[in-house]
């Protein structure tokens, strides 16, 4: 285990092409081909009906912002170089809610509801103000 942290969870052969995509700056969901709704985090069967005909699918990067947190303190590496910072949950624009950062808005700025974008950082989705 030595040296380097990573904010990338263990990747395992199921979640790769997520991560891999990640890498490129795109962020993928799964959607159900029976009941046709997304999820996210990626599972290998759907949380709403037990399908397993669930895909990969490309989101939009859109979100609105649900609620958040501002961390001043963090012990676990990295995030204590960070702080302070915004754990935040989002609403993906495909319908699933998401937990992540906000980056790139002052703490004042905030609002349920604001306009997000995703932005990658070292290979993980992070959510900015739109524009």
């Amino acid at each position: 285990m030595g040296g380097a942290h990573s904010d990338v969870p263990e990747i395992d052969a199921f979640t790769r092409t997520y991560w891999d995509a990640a890498t490129e700056g795109r962020l993928l969901i799964r959607r159900c081909g029976a009941c046709g709704r997304a999820h996210h985090y990626p599972r290998e069967f759907c949380p709403h009906c037990w399908s397993e005909d669930v895909r990969w699918e490309p989101a939009s990067g859109r979100a609105a912002l649900y609620t958040w947190s501002v961390v001043h303190r963090n012990d676990l590496p990295p995030f204590g170089e960070r702080v302070p910072y915004v754990a935040a949950v989002v609403d993906l624009a495909e319908g699933p809610r998401m937990m992540t950062e906000v980056v790139g808005c002052a703490e004042g700025g905030l609002r349920a509801g604001m306009v997000l974008e995703v932005v990658f950082r070292d290979g993980v989705a992070v959510f900015r103000p739109l524009g």
